[in-house]
């Protein structure tokens, strides 16, 4: 890459779900590139806990690709000013005296059900929306710590970072808690400050909790241990800048949003489908429909609905792997993409496949208990899988619009998602809206304009970040097709008997 008159880099450590990655971009006024130093898996572990298996998050091995990636990237473009670190939500890892406590858990561990009932007693269901505006999931981060609060975990700690800031303090040494993934942990007040009421309510510590900053505030300067890791001899290296550090944020930021009747969906390990308000929604209407008000950039709201999203699909290729099959996805979609006739469709929300396990024995479960006819193989259930959350999305888009009396004329799809040819025309379809697909990297773009913007290197609100985004990756348009168009896909909808949450 190019030096260019104006503009300088800073480097985004993107960590998903399922792999991370550690982004150079390149930003000035009217310039915006971005390239890949590192990319990794991040692949949890499950260890024996005495009674039970705990599944954890490998963070030591996290931490230390993150470290090779970063001294990736600044070998290539020593200029860098600027570090930000984003990742998935509600997720942590407890310290005490600055020293970790024991392995982070994953939110898939199963041990968080059990929060569920001890919060609930403490502060009802309609209550608690009505001080968070959370979608209830059984990982948030309130219900893991009730879990915690049963043993001495919570004693022998003295701070709480969630994993970005975590990764953040690795670098800088700076415990802080930025404000749009703290919000996803269920425990921020409506003003945006820790609920301290409600904290003493579940009898959790106070002192766990950080100071909060916004995205865009100057944590600090690596630490001198890091820049000797970097090799950056006498050089202070990049300061630690946070940036929407809930993953979802920062992909939001970079959707490019031309227009105010727009929708997103932020299309990954899970499916984030909403649209972006100035004000949250905290009715009735929007907790049955499980919608979250979750923090955005620049005191936005991320008004959405958690689908499942991809993880269906990547953890059905590893069932059939480990069966010995050569299950490859890009060939099973092409395969999929040709069925002509109808194809079974099921609740891609249900719980039973939030756990790690067997998926597609589970969707066969799904439908032997209606009494329905099964995908019949690996190409039908890829199809199957796909039909279903482009539905799913579908059902969340215009439930968005009706719930916080947004008109939709537009639907984006930016992460892994827009990728996917089929996925992205079948929401089109079912939807009845045009589908923009792009960009890919949508977070770690939202992530590097955040840090541009903190050091200069750009400027002006939301929606001027996205013009330079939409300016420099051009989506892909995919419009609705007629029924007979699209193989009459209406018909081939199965009734979901979905219950009430």
């Amino acid at each position: 890459m190019n030096a260019s008159v104006g503009s300088s880099t800073v480097a985004a450590v993107d960590l998903g779900a399922t792999s991370g990655r550690v982004m150079v971009g390149r930003v000035g006024p009217n310039i915006l590139d971005l390239s890949e130093a590192a990319r990794f898996a991040n692949t949890p572990v499950r260890l024996w806990e005495g009674d039970r298996t705990g599944l954890h998050w490998n963070i030591a091995e996290l931490y230390r690709n993150v470290g090779e990636g970063l001294g990736a990237a600044l070998r290539d473009h020593p200029e860098t000013v600027s570090v930000g670190v984003d990742a998935w939500a509600v997720d942590y890892g407890l310290l005490r005296g600055g020293v970790l406590q024991g392995i982070p858990y994953h939110y898939r561990d199963d041990r968080s059900g059990a929060g569920t009932d001890i919060v609930h007693g403490v502060v009802s269901p309609i209550e608690l929306y009505r001080e968070n505006g959370l979608q209830y999931l059984p990982f948030n981060t309130l219900y893991q710590l009730a879990v915690e609060k049963q043993g001495s975990r919570l004693d022998q700690a003295d701070t709480m970072l969630l994993i970005p800031d975590l990764i953040a303090y690795w670098l800088s040494g700076e415990a802080v808690a930025e404000r749009t993934n703290a919000s996803t942990t269920g425990l921020l007040a409506a003003d945006g400050a820790w609920n301290s009421a409600l904290i003493e309510r579940l009898g959790l510590p106070r002192r766990l909790f950080p100071r909060l900053v916004e995205a865009g505030t100057a944590v600090g300067q690596l630490l001198p241990s890091v820049r000797e890791q970097l090799n950056l001899g006498d050089r202070p290296g990049p300061g630690v800048t946070a940036v929407g550090s809930h993953d979802t944020a920062s992909a939001v930021v970079a959707v490019p949003m031309l227009m105010p009747n727009a929708a997103y969906i932020s299309c990954g390990t899970w499916g984030l489908v909403g649209v972006e308000l100035e004000r949250p929604v905290l009715t009735d209407s929007a907790r049955l429909a499980n919608f979250t008000n979750e923090g955005g950039v620049d005191g936005r709201v991320r008004f959405l609905h958690n689908v499942m999203g991809l993880w269906l699909l990547s953890e059905s290729i590893r069932t059939w792997q480990t069966r010995g099959m050569h299950a490859d996805l890009a060939a099973l979609l092409e395969r999929a993409e040709a069925i002509a006739g109808p194809v079974p469709v099921f609740d891609a929300d249900d719980p039973r496949f939030l756990a790690p396990g067997d998926l597609p024995a589970r969707i066969d479960d799904w439908f032997a208990e209606r009494g329905l006819a099964a995908p019949r193989d690996a190409v039908e259930c890829v199809r199957s899988i796909v039909e279903s959350l482009a539905d799913a999305f579908a059902r969340a888009v215009h439930s968005a619009a009706e719930l916080s009396g947004r008109s939709v004329e537009v639907v984006h799809v930016v992460g892994g998602g827009a990728r996917n040819r089929l996925l992205c025309q079948l929401v089109a379809d079912r939807a009845g809206l045009p589908v923009l697909a792009g960009p890919v990297e949508a977070t770690a773009l939202g992530n590097v304009l955040v840090q541009a913007r903190a050091h200069a290197l750009v400027s002006g609100d939301l929606e001027s970040l996205r013009a330079l985004v939409a300016g420099a990756f051009a989506p892909t348009r995919y419009e609705p097709r007629t029924a007979a168009g699209r193989g009459g896909a209406e018909s081939r909808r199965t009734d979901l008997n979905r219950a009430p949450r």
